[in-house]
């Protein structure tokens, strides 16, 4: 066609070129302004057959349209880029604007019930307030600028003067935004109305829940709400709805990871533990074996708290303290449920831990999670428990430890041979990384050369100029043999039994995340970042 193409993540875009046209129309036609040239306005599409919208971008700017061509996805990612923010700025000076400054004597803001959080908000006028234009622009603006970005979280966090709102993106907090300390009340309580909590209690938690849809994607939104000095803090937690949960293979496990994962599935009966810290994908896992599982012939039943992912064809239990349903009560019930897999979505106590391990031991395959650092720390850990270890050693079949780390970017990754600081890091971790992993031992089929390449992201407009985009897990797997059993009963500690457990070919995190930044999947300071030294 005659018409160039631009790579809209490497090209600088023209601020006074996307104030000439308004963001309704950028995203209805599809298009978006990147340069003024004297009176030609370049204008990046990815249909150049779309005359309708040349000729409204036309008549809106007066000026000569020069069309270059982008991809779709790169069109949807700059749009987002450009305009979101803008748009989540613009409606925070609507709110301003909507709602003037209306102090009390001595109290601030009336509307807020004053600065300090125990005083009474004026809940009529909050009541008005959330149903009003400005605010509900503002809350759907900032959840869907969200999920544009990939974030799993939103805090929204009360300062002295402003309001701070943050995404969590692959796994870091990043700020957004800051809007005008007196949007704050309707904010919170436009939240609090759609998750269905108490608009005039602000003196303690609340837990709640949005069910929406956003961006063509349907959603689970768990909203927790927390007093602090300056009001209340809002994290909005965003969950998928859409069922397209990861197979086992695209959790990044190595191939001798995955063969034992898929063998311990395999069995009839059992414990499967996942074990990691808060927030390293252990409940991803195990939606991920589930969905392995998930078959006719299988009574399939879990206890969670909360349910995080909706699976068809599986019975999903949601704890209720209040109501007396804890963890051990729903298990107790399961068993009589003639259960094949049963799923616990955490082992916090005593009671659970033993009602699990006798359901492994009776014909049952258990899936559940434990806090631990590494995986040869959760045999011991149940002991600690107070389970006796000829119980543990019978019950537990495989224990997978797992940490995140950010994936590096793949439209802006470059190679480069590691400093001497590095390249004494990656020789320290010896073992299966350097044997399996390495530029020359990866792709190419090469000898691996005496110095290593390692890949970094220089940061791009896809990526949000971080050099990362997405996540992966790395992992150590722990197949429980005899030999490990027999460690255990002798009552050896932890470290005997890693240091056993890698006698018989066990990969530690560190060195599974070596071999993944060997081939280029992450970098050596996200790994050293996630794990730690092993010795």
């Amino acid at each position: 066609l005659g018409i160039p193409h631009v790579d809209l993540s490497r090209t600088p875009v023209d601020p006074r070129a996307l104030q000439l046209v308004p963001e309704r129309v950028a995203r209805e036609e599809r298009c978006l302004p990147i340069a003024i040239n004297g009176q030609r306005l370049t204008l990046a599409v990815a249909d150049p057959f779309n005359v309708v919208a040349l000729d409204e971008v036309r008549q809106i700017t007066g000026m000569e349209i020069q069309l270059v061509l982008v991809g779709e996805s790169d069109l949807e990612r700059a749009l987002a880029q450009h305009y979101g923010l803008r748009d989540v700025a613009a409606v925070a000076q609507e709110v301003l604007a909507a709602v003037p400054a209306q102090p009390g004597p001595g109290r601030g803001d009336a509307l807020a019930g004053g600065s300090e959080p125990d005083e009474e908000p004026d809940v009529e006028r909050l009541r008005q307030m959330v149903e009003e234009a400005p605010i509900v622009r503002l809350v759907n603006v900032i959840i869907s600028q969200a999920v544009r970005e990939r974030a799993s979280d939103i805090h929204i966090e009360p300062q002295e003067h402003d309001v701070r709102i943050r995404y969590r993106v692959d796994g870091l907090l990043r700020e957004a935004m800051s809007a005008p300390r007196r949007t704050h009340p309707g904010l919170v309580s436009r939240i609090k109305v759609l998750a269905k909590l108490d608009i005039a209690q602000r003196r303690l938690p609340q837990d709640g829940q949005i069910r929406t849809r956003v961006e063509g994607k349907e959603l689970d939104i768990r909203v927790a709400t927390l007093p602090t000095v300056y009001g209340e803090k809002v994290v909005l937690r965003l969950l998928s709805r859409d069922g397209n949960l990861l197979d086992l293979q695209a959790l990044g496990f190595s191939a001798a990871n995955l063969q034992q994962v898929e063998h311990a599935l395999s069995r009839p009966y059992g414990m499967i533990l996942v074990t990691g810290p808060t927030g390293s994908g252990k409940t991803t896992t195990l939606y991920a074996a589930l969905s392995r599982l998930n078959a006719t012939e299988r009574n399939i039943i879990t206890v969670e708290d909360p349910v995080e992912y909706s699976l068809p064809g599986v019975n999903q239990i949601q704890v209720n303290p209040k109501a007396g349903l804890d963890f051990a009560t729903a298990l107790r019930a399961i068993l009589r449920q003639d259960p094949d897999v049963i799923m616990v979505g955490e082992i916090r106590d005593q009671e659970t831990a033993r009602i699990a391990v006798q359901a492994a031991l009776t014909g049952h395959l258990v899936l559940s999670t434990l806090h631990t650092n590494d995986a040869a720390g959760t045999l011991t850990r149940l002991v600690d428990m107070g389970i006796e270890p000829y119980l543990v050693a019978s019950a537990l079949v495989c224990v997978v430890a797992q940490r995140l780390v950010r994936r590096v970017c793949p439209d802006c990754r470059e190679s480069y041979v590691p400093d001497e600081a590095e390249w004494e890091v990656v020789s320290g971790i010896d073992g299966p990384a350097l044997a399996q992993g390495g530029s020359g031992a990866g792709e190419a089929g090469v000898p691996r050369p005496d110095k290593p390449v390692l890949y970094r992201g220089r940061g791009c407009g896809r990526c949000g100029q971080t050099g990362y985009a997405g996540r992966l897990a790395i992992h150590e797997v722990i197949t429980v043999s005899a030999d490990l059993r027999r460690h255990l009963l002798a009552g050896e500690p932890a470290e005997a039994i890693a240091e056993a457990a890698v006698a018989h070919g066990m990969v530690r995190l560190r060195q599974d995340g070596l071999a993944k930044a060997l081939a280029g999947q992450t970098t050596l300071a996200e790994v050293l970042r996630a794990t730690a030294d092993d010795g």
